[in-house]
């Protein structure tokens, strides 16, 4: 069914009724605004001060003429509103509400109408003040601010459409629940935080003796969360009793809590206080990030960074590069299933990383930090962990997902683990395959994508199993589950892989088997806490030692970075095109080998690269194009299709991106054939790929004219001040947000 807004009816001229009259005759985009009020002196006042177009003096003959009618009425109110319109509402019409419940409405309507109009579509403005009345309209009330719409099985999708535009024109942004998630949500996030700011000043306003003192001399904060005690209280009167079961629900899990934190400072319980409040400050700060679309966001590829690289230039000098991302991913995961206190430093302060430890904090486990790369970690044993309070998101990362679905293939409760955008699109039968061979329950989305839907209470058994292909992640992801299958489980891969989880493994004290390719593990073990220094990481090293190998004139030193023999195919791959570099200072810290690089430039020549350096530089290979667009002669990749499943596929944006350049390069399914030559400038579309936004920085210092690239948000979950580190070492790069 089309249909055609020439009269818009909105009944209730409160606040949000009012607000929202005045904003869609401003922008006349659905037709002309009547308005109704059971307070005809409400309703004048809207024609007098320009909120409506014109008053209904009959509800009857106002519905009959409206193609769409908003009910801004109380929930209480709700059912005799549309007992009265019923008669009057004709096939075309849309119907909406503004009510913060969602359930009792549907009920009215089912009761009212019996069959539910295709038009009808119900909503939620999560907007407001403690002002009230048409007086208060304000135009601008739901600018940046959220619309829930809660379609339901009769409702028309094109009523949803016409909804969502009515809304997105006051600047607000639409989102689609269902109705009991609708109903829940704002028990927790709403319902809830109102009815404890009325029993807390209700409470200190009947003190006997200071509650003129109590309230003289609160500060700012006591009154930001006192604040919305203002609201109308027959309004939240009708909310409690409208969507009583799930605040009752919300409310007994915070009494529970409640009671909790009570007995730990009754007995002096610093832990647990301790665990209160760090994990609440780490989940302040998590949720003001996903606000903010500053890490973790799902709305993160909304946010435009741009990076700007001008031509030529060479690096020196030592620089430092971030903490290793897979060591700092596993840190987290073995410190929190560990018995004792793990200490971290060096940590990787990205939103992949941070995504793992705020996951981890929603189960229950205290983490203090991160401060400087130093991170606490107060382990809760194998058997420990607790249910999150809703999905774990873990943004860009597929080592999060991957590794944490091993994990929680064995916890007692039901998990789901999504991510953003980018990650929704990468596979996930990988590690999903073989653990539901050990007895896991996962459900995917379709093609085995994310999210992955983990079901609790499963008894795990342990396999033997031979990769298809060489991966660290499935490896990983395998040995975690085992350490709770019984039996045992071992895994073989067809080419060396990263081995960071076997080696942290036996740090904290679990024993692995290694026999030739082949990990195995047990369950029975017991981790034991340790101390974890976390080398530089050398896939973030290897963007300045392409730098450092092509660009005229260079010298530099990488300082502390981790040269684990299952990672240095970079180093093997660069020696072997005739990179001058050497490894100085080697040491070992923590079970991981580490060494200061130092390389300057030499011409470099084109290779075939060996097929068993591959696995070794997985994910250094787009810096390696760049490399080899940079050597004589022509080098050849093949074995590497792992390229075309990471972020994005790597083989295909380098090649897109090298052809701007200039560069004559011939993709395969496997790999590429690059001829080195000149290059020259242009702009790059990275695909929200992090690896693939900094090679083509490193790109400019042999470009001969500026390269522009596109999508680099996601530059941050991998190597945070990666732009600030570029300039400092020469690369004369700038970053553009908007």
């Amino acid at each position: 069914m089309s249909y055609k807004i020439n009269t818009t009816l909105i009944i209730g001229l409160g606040l949000i009724g009012g607000s929202l009259a005045k904003v869609l005759r401003h922008n006349r985009q659905f037709g002309q605004i009547i308005g109704f009020d059971r307070d005809s002196d409400e309703t004048q006042l809207g024609v007098e001060s320009g909120v409506i177009d014109s008053a209904a003096t009959s509800l009857p003959d106002a519905v009959s003429i409206a193609d769409l009618i908003i009910l801004a009425v109380p929930v209480k109110a709700m059912e005799n509103v549309l007992t009265d319109i019923a008669p009057f509402i004709s096939e075309e019409t849309l119907i909406t509400d503004v009510g913060s419940t969602k359930a009792n409405v549907v009920a009215a309507a089912h009761r009212v109408f019996g069959t539910i109009p295709t038009g009808f579509v119900p909503g939620h403005p999560i907007a407001g003040s403690e002002k009230s009345g048409v007086a208060a309209a304000d135009e601008t009330l739901f600018e940046q601010h959220k619309v829930i719409l809660t379609p339901l099985a009769e409702s028309s999708s094109a009523a949803v459409t016409i909804l969502t535009s009515m809304w997105q024109s006051t600047g607000a942004e639409v989102l689609v629940m269902e109705i009991d998630k609708h109903d829940e949500v704002l028990a927790a996030t709403s319902h809830l935080p109102h009815m404890l700011a009325f029993s807390l000043v209700d409470t200190l306003a009947q003190e006997q003796d200071n509650n003129t003192d109590i309230f003289r001399y609160a500060a700012g904060g006591f009154r930001d969360f006192t604040r919305i005690a203002g609201s109308d209280p027959t309004m939240w009167h009708d909310i409690c009793l409208a969507n009583k079961d799930a605040l009752l629900t919300q409310l007994d899990r915070f009494t529970t809590g409640l009671a909790n934190l009570r007995t730990a400072i009754e007995c002096s319980d610093s832990e647990t206080m301790l665990g209160t409040f760090t994990r609440a400050r780490a989940a302040r700060e998590h949720f003001s990030r996903i606000l903010s679309g500053t890490a973790y966001s799902q709305d993160m590829s909304d946010k435009q960074v741009t990076f700007r690289a001008q031509p030529g230039g060479s690096v020196s000098g030592k620089i430092r590069v971030p903490g290793d991302k897979s060591i700092s991913h596993r840190s987290i995961m073995l410190g929190s299933l560990a018995d004792g206190v793990t200490e971290v430093t060096g940590f990787l302060e990205g939103e992949d990383s941070l995504a793992t430890l705020q996951s981890f904090r929603d189960m229950g486990v205290v983490i203090e930090g991160p401060n400087d790369g130093e991170v606490t970690i107060y382990g809760v044993g194998l058997n420990g962990l607790k249910e999150p309070p809703g999905p774990l998101y873990v943004g860009n990362s597929g080592t999060s997902m991957r590794l944490l679905s091993g994990l929680l293939a064995a916890q007692a409760f039901d998990t789901e683990l999504t991510g953003d955008a980018s990650l929704t699109k990468r596979p996930m039968g990988r590690v999903a395959d073989p653990l539901r061979l050990m007895g896991a329950e996962i459900e995917t989305a379709e093609n085995g994508r994310p999210p992955l839907k983990i079901k609790g209470g499963q008894a795990l058994s342990g396999i033997h199993y031979d990769m298809p292909m060489a991966s660290a992640q499935v490896k990983s992801c395998l040995l975690l589950a085992g350490l709770y299958a019984d039996g045992e489980t071992s895994v073989t891969e067809p080419a060396p892989t990263r081995d960071h989880t076997e080696r942290m493994l036996t740090g904290f004290g679990y024993p692995v088997k290694q026999n030739g390719s082949t990990a195995a593990v047990s369950a029975g073990g017991q981790l034991h806490a340790s101390r974890i220094d976390v080398p530089a990481d050398i896939s973030s090293a290897t963007f300045f030692m392409v730098a450092a190998a092509i660009a005229p004139g260079s010298d530099l030193t990488l300082e502390h970075v981790g040269i684990n023999p299952t990672r240095i195919g970079i180093i093997n791959i660069l020696r072997l095109m005739g990179a001058d570099l050497e490894l100085l200072n080697e040491r070992e810290v923590g079970g991981e080998p580490v060494a200061d690089i130092h390389i300057r430039y030499a011409p470099l020549k084109g290779i075939h690269i060996p097929e068993d350096q591959v696995p070794l530089a997985i994910d250094e290979f787009p810096a390696l194009f760049v490399a080899a667009a940079c050597a004589e002669g022509t080098t050849v990749v093949s074995g590497a299709e792992e390229l075309r499943v990471k972020e994005s596929d790597r083989i295909q944006a380098m090649v897109d991106g090298l052809k701007t350049l200039g560069v004559d390069i011939e993709g395969t399914p496997d790999g590429a054939i690059i001829k080195g030559g000149p290059m020259g400038g242009g702009v790059i579309e990275s695909h929200d790929d992090h690896r693939i936004a900094m090679s083509f920085c490193v790109a400019s210092l042999r470009a001969t004219d500026t390269i522009t690239i596109n999508e680099c948000a996601n530059v941050a979950t991998s190597f945070p001040g990666f732009v600030e580190l570029a300039q400092t070492a020469g690369i004369k790069v700038e970053k553009e947000e908007g």
